[in-house]
């Protein structure tokens, strides 16, 4: 999978937080519903412009934002 296919930064939408391409959706969006128990289904059903394959490039972007950081031990 291609993140930049999906996910975009533009200063203009949502102060320069990483969004979905198309829409004002950001990453943290996605994660935080993710995390409150949504399915990936019912994130899509709500919000039609958004695909599964979108919300898998959420998940791999903050995969590799965290990589990029790491955890402090």
């Amino acid at each position: 999978m291609k993140v930049p296919e999906h996910i975009e930064i533009d200063a203009r939408k949502r102060f320069g937080k990483p969004v979905l391409i198309g829409t004002r959706i950001a990453i943290s969006d996605v994660l935080k519903w993710l995390a409150n128990g949504m399915t990936k289904e019912e994130i899509v059903e709500d919000f039609p412009e958004v695909s599964l394959e979108g919300i898998r490039a959420c998940l791999l972007y903050a995969a590799s934002r965290e990589e990029q950081h790491g955890i402090a031990s």
